[in-house]
Order: structure tokens, then C-alpha cells, then sequence
């Protein structure tokens, strides 16, 4: 059994029995102890007072007036983000249930950063102990920005964006090609590392370095986990078993339905649907296409039933892949259940 990602605060959860993150208390004491609730030496007694109140218990109601009397405006502002947050937290039935109640109705107004954090809890959950360590750095893209580079040869190389910012701050160059070494790249630093099938393991020991490159081309083994967490993921939430397979290019006549995985593959793909002009250079964002069947047909619409779904994910001007996962649970050509 291997633990990892422990800062993600999954080991906090309860988990119900038919698989369904709970909610606890220490799942919310938890956020007493982020950057945008910990006290600083500057904090003024009520707040301290109210941070105390909160710490000791979670749920306590607290007033408009108690806010309001903290000295620091930002910090009052962050705890009524912090409120309304928990407020749905704790309406929902499981962590699961609040997850896809935000993409639904008016929109989601739960900071960025709190999805991620919690899309990097269900995919702990949903590779569960005995993770597969590629598996596990391909979960990544679920909740952690990812700096893209075509380097030599057509290879396509994703690293951590914090990690290469970090590296070209204590560095000469931020390029993800200066910052690589790894199997058959002969590259002048030695801060990144590549993960492939032969040190894989090594993952284990620095899990929440996020310092680990990765080579997304089709035909190589971290795309075809990458598949493998994509089907996780949808049996976890939607309960429907499916097949998803890489492409190099779509050339079905009969092309009927598609979802991009990120905003700027579903543009390209928009595009490409409706036979409109893709310039060389945008067709040259897309990292890799993919390709869904349902194994069970009951699952999907009269219409559909039998056709593909064809997925891609891409890059977007700045050279970044920012998954956006709730795509896949929200736009897929599902019967409706009664």
C-alpha cells in the first residue's frame, strides 16, 4: 500500500459505503490551516478569537457582525468565500454530490484553487492505494496546470507550471527542453526528470514534489494510463463503464459527437466538427485525440448508441494544458435515468 499526496487532505475524509467521500470535521479544520484562513502575526484578536471558535468547531454559525469586525477587509472577505463554501459542503449528501452540484445552475462560485484541491482528492480516492505510479502522475493533469514543449523529433513533454516556474526563478531559462533530463534525452540540466515504465517507482518518494516531466505522444505508456484514469473517473461519478483509446486523427464520416477536455481542445474540435478553416499552427496545439465506447450501450442515447465519442486535449496560446475534467462528466450523450 502506498500513501500519497497526504497534504490533499483525503486521509480526513470518511468514505460512505457505497464508495462516496463524507465530509467530516477535520476536513474542515483543514482549511483553518490554509495561506487564506492561517493567522499571520498581524491578525487582530477577533480574529484570532474567530479563528479559535472555527478551529474547535467547524460548523459553528458565525454572524455577519463577527466578521465584520475584523480589522483586515481581505481577511473578512476570504472568510465569507470560506462560509458560503462550507455552507454547500455541507448541504450536499457527499463530497461527490457538492462536486457536481457546482457545474450545475448559475455557475460555480467556489474559488479555482478549491476545485483543484478537490479534484486532486477524488483522483487519490479513485486510484486508490495500490495506484499505479504513472497512473498517478497522469492524475496530476487533473488538478495541476501542465507547461507543454515540442522538443526534437515531435516529442511532446508536459511539467508541472509551478515546477518550471520555480526552476527558471532560480535559474538562467524557464524552456521545459533546458530543464529535462531523461531516457534518450541528452539535456544540459538535471532538474527535471522524465517518468517512463523504468523509474517509475521513484514516483513513491516524491509524490508531492510534482517535479516528474512527462511525454504525452500518442503510442507511449502515460498516455494510454492517462486513458486509463479518464475511465476511472467516470465509472467513480457517472457509474458507466466505457473504453477510451488514443487517435492520431479522427477520419469518421459518421462524426457525431466529441468533447474536449480542456477549453482549447474544444474550440479546435468545435472547429474541425463544423468544417470550418483550422490554420497548421492551431491543429499543432492538439496533443493527443482519444476515442470513447460505451460498453454498455443503455448507457448512452437512442441516437448515439454505437457511434464513438472523440476527445482531445490541446494547449492553449501560452503553452499550457489546464484539463478541465467536469467536461467529461457534464457533456457525454447520456440516457437519461429516471
Amino acid at each position: 500500500m502506498t500513501n500519497y499526496w497526504a497534504n490533499s487532505a483525503y486521509s480526513t475524509l470518511a468514505v460512505s459505503p457505497d464508495h462516496q467521500l463524507l465530509v467530516t470535521d477535520d476536513f474542515l479544520r483543514t482549511y483553518m490551516a490554509r495561506p487564506e484562513l492561517a493567522l499571520v502575526p498581524e491578525s487582530c484578536p477577533n480574529e484570532r478569537a474567530l479563528h479559535q471558535r472555527l478551529t474547535d468547531n467547524p460548523r459553528v454559525e458565525v454572524s455577519e457582525a463577527e466578521i465584520a469586525a475584523m480589522a483586515d477587509v481581505d481577511i473578512q472577505e476570504n472568510y465569507r468565500i470560506w462560509l458560503r463554501y462550507r455552507a454547500r459542503l455541507l448541504s450536499a449528501s457527499s463530497l461527490e454530490g457538492f462536486y457536481m452540484g457546482l457545474f450545475k445552475g448559475e455557475g460555480v462560485d467556489v474559488p479555482p484553487l478549491f476545485i483543484s484541491l478537490l479534484a486532486q482528492i477524488f483522483i487519490r480516492h479513485i486510484l486508490g492505494d495500490q495506484a499505479n505510479p504513472l497512473e498517478a502522475r497522469m492524475g496530476e493533469l487533473f488538478f495541476r496546470t501542465q507547461k507543454i514543449t515540442v522538443i526534437e523529433d515531435g516529442i511532446v513533454m508536459g511539467a508541472d507550471e509551478e515546477v518550471v516556474a520555480r526552476n527558471a526563478q532560480a535559474g538562467e531559462t524557464g524552456n521545459i527542453m533546458d530543464l529535462l533530463k531523461g531516457k534518450s534525452m541528452s539535456m544540459r540540466s538535471a532538474d527535471l526528470d522524465v517518468i517512463h515504465e523504468d523509474n517509475a517507482d521513484e514516483y513513491w518518494l516524491r509524490n508531492e514534489d510534482f517535479d516528474f516531466a512527462v511525454q504525452l505522444n500518442f503510442g507511449h505508456e502515460p498516455i494510454n494510463h492517462f486513458c486509463r484514469v479518464l475511465e476511472k473517473w467516470l465509472k467513480h461519478f457517472l457509474g458507466i463503464a466505457v473504453r477510451i483509446t488514443p487517435m492520431q486523427q479522427i477520419t469518421d464520416p459518421k462524426w457525431s459527437w466529441h468533447v474536449g477536455l480542456d477549453a482549447a481542445a474544444t474550440d479546435i474540435l468545435n472547429k474541425l466538427y463544423n468544417k470550418e478553416l483550422v490554420e497548421a499552427d492551431e491543429l499543432q496545439k492538439v496533443i493527443c485525440l482519444f476515442r470513447l465506447d460505451f460498453i454498455d450501450e443503455t448507457a448512452v442515447t437512442q441516437s448515439q448508441a454505437g457511434k464513438p465519442v472523440y476527445m482531445a486535449i490541446a494547449m492553449n496560446d501560452q503553452q499550457q494544458l489546464k484539463l478541465k475534467p467536469q467536461n467529461l462528466l457534464f457533456n457525454l450523450p447520456l440516457a437519461k435515468t429516471s
